[in-house]
């Protein structure tokens, strides 16, 4: 982290990238569970720019069903990557609050733009790496790491960014417990690490992290990017697409700490908290608290 110790909250309520209502709420949720407060008590100066202007289903046209919705993510994605560039120019550490996980495409944008190719830790129970020619859906948020890396296609090309923004032997998939045929032959073909909860199950969390972090360490810039469905659905009930068997509350937090232990993040984003499918804003809370734990908290 920056010696200024200096926060700056990028809200980002996008919901266009997948199918289930709710998760533009995610931002205000993790606001509502105390993060400034959190942060604030752990010496931070938090800035809080509020949210990106983003654009709604409703009032919007569908005109892409291989990647629905594209042209108005990637406006939104533009309005982050500039909030991105301006905050971390200072020195502040920009902390990203999704929305689905296609905020993602800004937020790495913003960091490649500014400080060149970078890596990142991308905490998911999904690979996120399907193209529109390969995703069975068309939804965008299962396409953002495919973007970074460039292999998503032209469509996803924008002056507010240069592609690849991310380098593939930087980049480390940690909870990973459903993909497609696709994606499988793309994350083999990039060279992408990946640890799946079941290699986690073998290895142990604290020495995949630790892996994946030598492995993610270099130049330009280290990015933390968590997916809240990376947890167990016990954990994190409030997710648009839960799956079985995720990180514990204690694996995700001992993952965190080492990263904060590390010191070598300088960005972070939290996305698809959806509080209509949550149980009493149980995953917002744990969202602010796996933040916290990313930024240095400790129990002593």
């Amino acid at each position: 982290m920056d010696a200024t110790r200096e926060v700056a909250v990028i809200g980002a309520a996008l919901d266009l990238g997948q199918g289930r209502r709710g998760v533009d709420m995610g931002p205000s949720a993790i606001r509502y569970a105390g993060l400034e407060e959190r942060l604030v008590g752990l010496g931070y100066v938090v800035r809080d720019h509020g949210n990106v202007e983003t654009a709604v289903p409703e009032a919007t046209a569908l005109r892409d069903e291989q990647a629905r919705f594209l042209p108005e993510i990637k406006e939104t994605c533009a309005r982050i990557a500039a909030k991105v560039v301006e905050e971390s120019s200072t020195g502040a550490s920009p902390l990203v609050l999704g929305g689905d996980h296609s905020v993602a495409i800004g937020t790495l944008g913003g960091l490649a733009s500014l400080n060149g190719v970078g890596g990142v830790l991308w905490i998911d129970a999904h690979a996120d790496i399907n193209t529109p020619e390969t995703s069975p859906s068309g939804n965008v948020h299962g396409m953002p790491l495919a973007a970074a890396l460039g292999l998503a296609g032209d469509a996803f090309a924008s002056d507010a960014w240069p592609l690849p923004a991310l380098d593939p032997r930087r980049v480390v998939l940690l909870g990973l417990r459903q993909a497609d045929a696709g994606e499988r032959k793309l994350l083999h073909q990039a060279g992408v690490r990946v640890f799946t909860m079941s290699e986690i199950d073998r290895i142990g969390v604290e020495r995949a992290v630790r892996e994946a972090l030598d492995r993610i360490a270099g130049p330009g810039f280290v990015h933390v990017s968590l997916d809240m469905d990376a947890l167990d659905p016990e954990v994190a009930p409030g997710v648009g697409t839960p799956v079985r068997g995720g990180l514990t509350y204690r694996e995700a937090h001992l993952a965190l700490e080492l990263v904060a232990e590390s010191g070598l993040a300088g960005s972070f984003e939290v996305v698809e908290v959806n509080p209509i499918l949550d149980r009493e804003n149980t995953t917002a809370l744990t969202a602010v608290e796996l933040v916290a734990s990313a930024l240095g908290a400790t129990i002593i």
